[in-house]
């Protein structure tokens, strides 16, 4: 017998209309407000417990900060030289159960090179070298098998050099080699802890904004129908980012703006491993650079301290420039600002702190106001999970301890039975996971799903029709710019938003005439 999707996982406009009459109508355990990493986390938590949940967002899944990330999941090593023992081997755990736990369909052990080049002493370079061993030990520590994380090694000229032939040789002493953790997508990473929180019961509610909070509920805007409405709970978990300050009072955040460039994947070389790329004057800042999956290259990150707070941040020509820069210093390759096919920019919630925002911890906290309501802010991506249980055991609720630990995301290993055998896109089943054969199942009777969506790009159509039936998605933005990375480039963005917008149109013609049928 064929499987099929789990209906309990599936996210669609239709099943938020029902269940956002219905939240109005009853009293939530918990409500969560931010549908990021940490709130779709709050949100697993709480649900996996038996807690009747709630989560709403005014935009979509992973609008905000959890979709502009460096696609990583980290160990922690940089938090080693800065002595943040607890963050670093707290990284190392999450981490390790992402990869072999929660979520290995979505991430893979990625290489990286730090060339030791003239600008990197020798004795920084021991330091270095001294510093990959600790990160080592740190995912022994945290039980990571070796064969899920290779540990480091010393390379020759020769190795370094063919692993990332766009370095300046000059004075190249080898390199050094380590591993990491690279993500598919990180709001591919959202929408699956999303969809497994709704599996366990939650009400994933996008398009609702919080207009008032106390400690017994939230006043909320459906941002499609301006309709108002009171939701109550017995509890509320502040999980909005960079915004949760403007929602809860005393809540003080100094957020920094992150940068990433976007450049065609031949601008490089063959590049066959990630790059750590030392920023000059500094112990323990790097440029990375990232080759994905896609055939583009990123090359990140800045860390700016910010005063205003967009929906959408944009990176600086200054970020833009510091970024090409350090290209110009490592790279033998000329890499000019008419090579630049994108840049996006991110703000980290980092509670306020004296001193550069690059040197602020990256602890979180889980912060009670006297009204009740829980807020988490400041960690980051890796560390979501431990984020969420904190925030949940922080409600005193008596719902047992958290489970999310072994609890496998939609999509991977045992969260999803095994369908039938089918050939499957390489794309499909890099991305998706145990879920890939049943999208190309879905495209068996329409084979242009199968097709790219933006010739020489290899975003699939079936992609677009899955997200719309099974992951939320409300309109053509979602498509473009979440469920896919089209968006990051402006002028694919524009060429995809046409056909993107048809696709919408048909799903909602579609549904309206079944709802007529009933």
């Amino acid at each position: 017998m064929n499987a099929r999707v789990d209906p309990s996982t599936s996210l669609n406009a239709s099943r938020r209309a029902r269940e956002l009459a219905a939240s109005a109508d009853d009293v939530a355990d918990v409500l969560v407000i931010g549908l990021g990493v940490t709130g779709a986390g709050v949100a697993l938590d709480a649900a996996s417990r038996g807690l009747k949940v709630t989560a709403i967002d005014a935009q979509d899944l992973a609008f905000g900060t959890s979709r502009w990330s460096s696609k990583l999941v980290h160990g922690g090593l940089r938090y080693l030289a800065s002595g943040q023992f607890d963050v670093a081997y707290e990284s190392a755990v999450e981490r390790g159960v992402l990869m072999t736990r929660t979520a290995p369909h979505l991430i893979r052990a990625m290489p990286f090179v730090m060339p030791l080049t003239p600008l990197m002493s020798r004795r920084n370079a021991a330091l270095a070298a001294v510093g990959l061993r600790a990160g080592d030990m740190l995912r022994t520590a945290a039980r990571t098998p070796r064969k899920v994380l290779p540990g480091p090694l010393r390379l020759s000229h020769a190795d370094t050099m063919r692993l990332a032939p766009a370095l300046r040789e000059d004075g190249l002493r080898g390199a050094l080699l380590s591993w990491d953790g690279q993500l598919c997508d990180d709001a591919r990473l959202v929408t699956a802890i999303a969809r497994t929180a709704a599996g366990h019961g939650a009400r994933i509610l996008t398009r609702c904004r919080a207009i008032e909070v106390t400690g017994e509920g939230v006043r909320v805007r459906d941002e499609l129908t301006g309709e108002v409405k009171d939701l109550r709970a017995r509890k509320v978990v502040n999980a909005a980012g960079v915004w949760a300050g403007g929602l809860v009072p005393g809540i003080e955040l100094r957020p920094s703006r992150g940068t990433h460039l976007v450049l065609e994947g031949n601008a490089l070389g063959t590049l066959k491993a990630g790059l750590h790329l030392p920023v000059p004057g500094s112990l323990n800042r790097f440029a990375l650079v990232l080759p994905q999956d896609d055939g583009r290259i990123y090359v990140g990150l800045t860390d700016e301290p910010v005063d205003e707070i967009p929906d959408v941040p944009a990176a600086t020509e200054g970020d833009i420039g510091f970024l090409l820069d350090l290209l110009g210093i490592a790279l033998d390759t000329t890499v000019r600002r008419s090579d630049v096919l994108g840049a996006f920019a991110g703000l980290r919630p980092l509670l306020n702190a004296d001193g550069r925002t690059a040197d602020i911890s990256r602890r979180h906290a889980v912060l009670t106001s006297p009204e009740g309501v829980v807020t988490v802010v400041g960690g980051k991506l890796t560390t979501y999970r431990r984020m969420a249980q904190d925030a949940v055991d922080a409600l005193g609720l008596d719902a047992g301890p958290s489970r999310t630990a072994g609890i496998p995301l939609v999509g991977a290993p045992g969260a999803t039975p095994p369908a039938a055998p089918v050939r499957v896109p390489l794309r499909l089943a890099r991305r998706y996971g145990a879920e890939a054969p049943l999208m190309a199942a879905l495209a068996g009777d329409d084979p242009a799903l199968l097709e790219p969506v933006l010739p020489g790009r290899p975003f699939l159509a079936v992609e677009w029709a899955w997200a719309l039936a099974h992951e939320g998605a409300l309109d053509a933005a979602d498509l473009v710019d979440r469920r896919t990375r089209i968006g990051l480039v402006a002028a694919d963005r524009e060429a995809a938003l046409p056909a993107a917008k048809a696709l919408v149109a048909a799903a909602a013609a579609e549904a309206g005439d079944r709802s007529q049928d009933l």
